[in-house]
């Protein structure tokens, strides 16, 4: 009877450890490296920090992988970010920010090939214009979904 109970407690760790080992969190040369905050974007979660710069990607690895393995945050993807994405129901806000009706969307909310380099948390709801237009083109998607 142990050797089932355990053989069926490994089962259910076997894909969650597996998940977790095959996420490549890169290095820690990011300038925010080592603050306690993830700044990698393919990462959400409440440990994200404010302001996102895509040269930061794989550049924040200790803080990434201490709030992903705390289960703080989670791996974003884009398809099932678009798929959970309803943009008719999103108030895009106003065109506030320093970069409104650019192309790109400024809105720390989302992310995607259409999300500017840089996100920040003082910019959300205020690039109207370019988030609703991309986010309707399926070109960006909510980051927490």
């Amino acid at each position: 009877m142990k050797k089932i109970c355990l053989t069926l407690l490994m089962l259910l760790l076997v894909p969650q450890i597996v998940m977790a080992q095959s996420v490549r969190f890169g290095d820690d040369t990011s300038e925010w490296a080592d603050d306690g905050e993830c700044d990698d974007r393919r990462f959400r979660g409440s440990m994200m920090a404010s302001g996102l710069d895509k040269d930061d990607t794989g550049h924040d690895a200790t803080d990434c992988k201490s709030s992903y393995n705390l289960g703080e945050l989670k791996v974003w993807n884009f398809k099932q970010a678009r798929a959970a994405t309803q943009c008719d129901k999103i108030n895009f806000g106003d065109d506030k920010s320093d970069w409104p009706r650019d192309g790109m969307c400024d809105d720390y909310r989302f992310e995607g090939p259409g999300a500017d380099s840089v996100v920040l948390k003082s910019d959300i709801g205020h690039d109207a214009t370019d988030c609703r237009k991309l986010c309707n083109a399926g070109k960006i998607a909510l980051r927490d979904y």
